[in-house]
């Protein structure tokens, strides 16, 4: 009878799980086909917005001081700078991706399919660490500037003062917490947080707006000053070209847009190959999102730069960091204000959402299906977890300061555009489209030199997107080293011929031979009986199929299997399977056999000559190497039970 802890540590467990996939555990099985009415699941493409929007729309509460700093009184000329690059460039270059991958991979699959083998899978990897900066650091510097709001606030500076670093590992904890509850629940949530916020910010920049035109002067002084510092208008267009790079925190939000697609509803008719709702309503997300933000960014650059002294950007400064928070005191009074102040904290705590969401889309998908996670690593819930105490890492070594992470955050940011650019790119030139090619482009040049000159300038994003790429790919190779002996097949399949041939062997005794396909002439065939035969002692009358094994793409962790069966030079029956790995082809294929005829097959090896630590590598890296003794740790790990396991010879 189950004590009361066991019971509670199992009801823990299958809640932490849940959902898990039992892809790649225990005996291999047919997967299942997806739902007929997969195109009813998921929200409206307008509440997914939302959760997307609360980390773009929530760049708000920081990117107006950002753009001060950045480039000071040429703020709104930049700002406009950034705002064409986003709608010529970032939108539609992400409405493409939407089309070329409309189950979340985004432009990391559409360019992981142009490399294959180890190169593909590191590739990847890499593009994942620069994806995890991105997110995480949405996580961390959206929480941080929470904390800035929180403890600037009039009301409450001097409770909380220098307890910013605390109060942001409280709202990462609280974020976590809500993806523990449910994902429904995190939508529910964004949904109300960017209406609210929204419509506080349109009040603010109509109050703003106003004053700009009651108090004529302020523009007469800031075009004055711009004459002033840079002279003719080519001169600040040309200036503005150079320093919009800066604002690159204005073109997060893309991304994030692209991940969270399976949230999306689709159409009655949709299905997992063709999801054209999904497509389409995800289109309408990215768009929306991106023509309301830039409206914003816009009007929210020009109202700060011309009523904020540039002193109060600056550290230390008032506006600092908290810009719109500063008008919304200075003009609607503190009561308002610290209305806004909340909404803002709220929705910047809440930004991390739409990160976490892209994470736990992302990573699951990629890192156990390369068997480089724990199976676990498939559930929602330990991932939140995870996710949630590298946040806590990353904020204590930043000690929750904003600018110190803004140059992590826009480099994984743009590295991850320019990804999907070149994507498109070569997506466009493959599909015989001449001119999208040359515009997408033009496009993958513009992003690139923006690239380029954020390292140069804040080369620490690199250096931070480096410390993610290499601790990713250390614990995924440690990893996919753990698992090295599971068994990877999703499914078995066995065509006509060779489930005759499994079903006649099962009549006497089932003895498979593995064989390294070589001439495969008639002395090959007839060389390797006679040697199984001597080695294991076997009579003449005993009967064999033979088993050959072709390794694709040794990289892949798990896939189906296919059997054929074959009968060659007129006597020798032979089973020839593909895979990414030997013995656990072999595994596979004779746990199948057992379970279809429910008796325990043999198979009959030689041993490997060479080194075994060599021939280890050998099997980790391309799948061949010492077959026998992990064909029968494979079988080992698969099958407990000595008695059902299938019977390793080796000679």
């Amino acid at each position: 009878m189950a004590t009361p802890i066991e019971t509670r540590t199992s009801r823990l467990r299958a809640w932490m799980l849940e959902g898990l996939s039992d892809m790649g555990k225990g005996k291999p099985s047919r997967p299942k086909e997806p739902a007929a009415d997969a195109g009813h699941k998921g929200q409206r493409w307008w509440r997914v917005m939302c959760l997307t929007g609360v980390d773009y729309f929530s760049t708000l509460g920081y990117q107006p001081g950002i753009a001060a700093l950045a480039a000071g009184l040429l703020s709104p000329v930049a700002t406009v700078v950034l705002v064409i690059v986003t709608l010529a460039g970032a939108l539609p270059v992400y409405r493409r991706v939407a089309e070329e991958s409309p189950h979340g991979e985004g432009s990391i699959a559409m360019l992981s399919r142009l490399l294959s083998f180890w190169k593909g899978k590191l590739f990847v990897l890499t593009l994942l660490g620069f994806a995890a900066t991105d997110f995480l650091i949405t996580i961390t510097l959206s929480a941080a500037d929470a904390s800035t709001h929180l403890v600037e606030n009039p009301h409450l500076e001097e409770a909380l003062h220098n307890k910013q670093l605390l109060i942001t590992m409280i709202l990462i904890a609280l974020l976590g917490a809500v993806f523990l509850k449910g994902f429904l629940e995190a939508i529910g949530v964004a949904v109300a947080l960017v209406g609210v916020y929204l419509t506080l910010n349109v009040v603010v920049v109509v109050s703003g707006l106003w004053h700009v035109l009651t108090e004529g002067h302020v523009v007469t002084d800031w075009t004055s000053a711009l004459t002033t510092e840079h002279g003719n208008f080519f001169a600040m267009i040309g200036v503005a070209l150079i320093v919009f790079p800066k604002l690159a925190l204005g073109l997060s939000g893309f991304e994030t847009g692209v991940a969270v697609m399976p949230h999306v509803e689709g159409d009655p008719g949709d299905t997992e190959a063709e999801p054209a709702g999904r497509i389409r309503g995800t289109k309408k997300l990215l768009t929306t999102a991106a023509v309301i933000m830039s409206v914003f960014l816009i009007a929210t650059s020009f109202i700060t730069t011309v009523l904020i002294p540039q002193d109060e950007f600056e550290p230390g400064g008032k506006a600092n960091g908290r810009a719109l928070a500063y008008l919304a005191h200075e003009y609607l009074g503190n009561t308002f204000g610290t209305v806004y102040d909340v909404s803002t904290i709220l929705i910047l705590w809440f930004a991390g959402a739409s990160a976490m969401a892209g994470l736990l889309n992302l990573m699951p998908r990629y890192l156990p299906k390369y068997g480089m996670a724990p199976h676990w690593a498939r559930a929602v819930r330990p991932m939140v977890i995870v996710f949630t105490l590298v946040a806590f890492l990353v904020t204590w070594i930043f000690d929750a300061d904003v600018d110190a992470q803004g140059g992590a955050y826009a480099t994984g940011v743009l590295v991850l555009i320019c990804s999907a650019a070149i994507a498109v790119t070569i997506a466009a030139r493959k599909a015989g489209q001449r001119g999208w090619a040359i515009g997408f482009g033009v496009i993958s040049a513009v992003f690139l030199y923006t690239t380029v000159v954020n390292i140069i300038e804040r080369p620490d994003g690199v250096k931070i997107g480096a410390c993610f790429i290499a601790g990713i790919i250390l614990i995924s190779l440690l990893s996919r080293l753990g698992r090295a002996f599971e068994l990877r097949v999703t499914h078995v399949e066995l065509d006509d011929m060779a489930e005759r041939f499994v079903r006649d062997i099962a009549s006497r005794t089932p003895r498979f031979i593995a064989n390294e396909p070589d001439r495969r002439d008639i002395a090959e065939y007839r060389d390797k009986i006679e040697q199984i035969r001597t080695d294991n002692d076997l009579p003449t009358t005993e009967d064999f199929v033979f088993v050959e094994v072709t390794v694709t793409d040794p990289s892949e962790f798990e896939a189906g299997l296919t059997v054929r069966g074959e009968v060659l030079h007129d006597r020798y029956r032979v089973l020839t399977l593909e895979s990414s790995s030997v013995p656990n082809a072999l595994a596979a294929l004779l746990l199948q056999a057992r379970d279809l005829t429910g008796t325990r097959p043999h198979i009959y090896f030689e041993w490997t000559e060479g080194n075994p630590f060599a021939n280890f590598v050998r099997f980790f890296l391309f799948g061949q190497g010492e077959v026998a003794p992990v064909t029968r740790e494979v079988l080992r790990e698969a099958e407990p039970d000595r008695a059902r396991r299938p019977r390793v010879h080796v000679g």
